[in-house]
């Protein structure tokens, strides 16, 4: 396959993931929260605001990722796939990772301490920050080896 072909399909990903994320974001998580404050006779109607608001600021840091990636993608198209740029643009995407994981845990931890979590949940959103360092460490190995080969390239375009 040629690289513009395989730019087009990692763009089609990214739209893909972005309108998952969208739907999940837009309907799944207020639609889920509702049903949520409905439970004990509205025991938790209290928390649907503050809950919500924090994981919409989860998507922040998603959305910033997909928007590094359509440029690595754009990258890759026009034949710059092993560039500094790109490194740079995946620690960026590894960064947002960790901090997103991290801040997601600490408001799990914050919503127990407040009475408007539960440890269970908590556990659970183990999982979830596990999987988000798990993208964070495979992003910074790729902005490692992405570096790497722009290092030997720019020796091989040198060599006569």
């Amino acid at each position: 396959m040629k690289q513009t072909t395989w730019a087009r399909w990692l763009r089609v990903m990214i739209v893909g993931a972005a309108l998952c994320a969208a739907v999940v974001y837009a309907l799944v998580l207020p639609t889920a929260g509702q049903e949520l404050a409905k439970i004990g006779e509205g025991a938790f109607a209290a928390c649907y605001w503050p809950w919500l608001v924090f994981l919409w600021a989860t998507g922040l840091p998603v959305g910033a990722a997909l928007v590094c990636a359509w440029t690595i993608a754009g990258n890759i198209g026009t034949d710059r796939a092993f560039t500094r740029a790109n490194a740079k643009l995946l620690r960026t995407i590894a960064g947002l990772a960790c901090v997103d994981s991290g801040f997601f845990l600490a408001g799990n931890v914050v919503f127990l301490f407040l009475n408007m979590n539960h440890p269970s949940v908590v556990l659970l959103s183990l999982l979830v920050v596990f999987l988000g360092v798990a993208m964070a460490v495979a992003a910074a190995a790729l902005a490692h080896l992405v570096m790497k080969a722009a290092e030997l390239q720019d020796q091989s375009d040198w060599t006569i």
